[in-house]
């Protein structure tokens, strides 16, 4: 839903279908799953409860949502099958908040909720809590009548959490506000009791973002204090190359176990990263660079690199290869930098302007080498090539300097004086 359209009430979403791209029916939303914030912000939805076919309850993350109207939700990307289970930061808005007494802030007096307004914010996937429609009184099932009113989530309390509460339910609300690498920096320095349990709070993505982060003896900590299906769950969401790393720390058998557990497709690249040398540009590489077809326009690939879920360096440029465009590709063409697709105009072939040049690197060039190319030409990613000439990845300038620095650098505090709130 683009910014500045109307706002929706959850109530006439409940039971509505749920479609994928291609139109194809995926199950009935039954729920919404939001985590509740301190300092006044209204809750941020994280995803919806979804029943298929089977009657399980699957979990689909606002982030794969297009589309919210009047009878349907569309949705994209692959579904995740697994039952959904709440965790203790996440509130069912249709389970938790309707029915339920709250106050008024501004003359205490008690109402009830009705319904509740969800909007999309503007230029970003994110959606939160918006407004509450209430009734006045004690409602009930005799006591039906009561003035009706629509407030915003500040004009009431009963719902939030205080700043000074316990638990990793406010620890995990009050690190939102934080850069993954921050939260990484307050977690390393948890006793590992309070590190497990506020890893299980975090959701998966949030989780997976942070553990990138994170030495790789609390990686490995943390990943054998969950549950094996979520611990699979993360490795998912994290980077192929990152969970690569991780999971050459675990035994064979830990590692086996978990591959079987995550989706063939996830589990395939992690496993062709695990076949190279971790220090060369095999080891290194992601194998999800921006990868375009050449019949592809400057304006398809300026939509690409606006994706907001891009490291800077990955959506420094895109790869300009024939068909299959996912790794391991069809023949490797060139690469176009972002500043070559801001100066032509949107309607030009990629394949027109790609540079074919530089001679990409083959995945058992050694650290050395890699690092030495990209200092050579300037670059912040380069891409990694077989010998049949097929895009396997690329090597980006940040996992370069991950295996450059001492072994101990993630635990070295660089927050300076001002600490990790940042100054305040």
């Amino acid at each position: 839903m683009a910014a500045g359209t109307p706002r929706v009430f959850v109530s006439h979403l409940a039971g509505v279908p749920v479609f994928d791209p291609n139109g194809d029916q995926v199950g009935r939303m039954r729920d919404l799953v939001a985590m509740l914030r301190v300092g006044g912000k209204p809750p941020r939805l994280l995803g919806m409860v979804v029943e298929v076919v089977s009657r399980r309850r699957i979990f689909v993350p606002m982030t794969r949502v297009t589309g919210v109207e009047s009878g349907q939700v569309i949705t994209t990307g692959v579904v995740n099958m697994r039952r959904f289970e709440q965790r203790p930061t996440e509130r069912l808005v249709l389970g938790e908040f309707l029915d339920r007494r709250v106050r008024l802030v501004e003359t205490d007096e008690e109402v009830t909720v009705l319904d509740v307004a969800i909007q999309q914010l503007p230029a970003r996937r994110d959606w939160e809590i918006d407004k509450f429609f209430v009734r006045k009184g004690r409602g009930g099932a005799l006591r039906r009548k009561g003035e009706t009113l629509t407030v915003e989530w500040s004009s009431i309390s009963g719902f939030s959490l205080e700043e000074h509460g316990q638990g990793a339910e406010s620890l995990v609300a009050t690190f939102e506000r934080l850069r993954p690498t921050d939260v990484a920096n307050a977690m390393h320095h948890l006793t590992p009791k309070r590190r497990a349990e506020v890893a299980a709070a975090l959701d998966d993505d949030r989780l997976a973002d942070v553990l990138e982060e994170l030495p790789g003896d609390d990686q490995v900590e943390i990943l054998g204090k969950l549950k094996e299906d979520r611990a699979a769950d993360v490795l998912e969401a994290m980077d192929p190359d990152d969970a690569a790393d991780l999971l050459s720390e675990l035994p064979e058998a830990d590692k086996e176990r978990l591959l079987a557990l995550m989706r063939p497709d996830d589990a395939a690249d992690v496993r062709r990263l695990l076949s190279y040398e971790e220090r060369t540009a095999g080891g290194l590489m992601t194998t999800e660079p921006i990868i375009l077809r050449p019949d592809a326009t400057v304006a398809d690939a300026l939509a690409r690199v606006r994706q907001q879920d891009l490291s800077p360096a990955l959506a420094a440029q895109v790869y300009v290869c024939r068909s299959p465009d996912e790794t391991p590709t069809g023949k490797y063409l060139g690469t176009v930098h972002f500043q070559r697709l801001l100066r032509d105009p949107p309607f030009t072939l990629v394949s027109s302007i790609a540079d074919s040049d530089l001679v990409p690197l083959t995945p058992d060039t050694p650290l050395p080498e890699v690092t030495s190319y990209l200092a050579a030409y300037n670059l912040v990613s380069v891409p990694v090539v077989d010998e049949s000439g097929s895009l396997l990845g690329a090597v980006t300038v940040d996992d370069v300097l991950d295996h450059l620095l001492p072994e101990d650098w993630r635990e070295t505090d660089f927050q300076g004086e001002e600490g990790i709130a940042g100054g305040r």
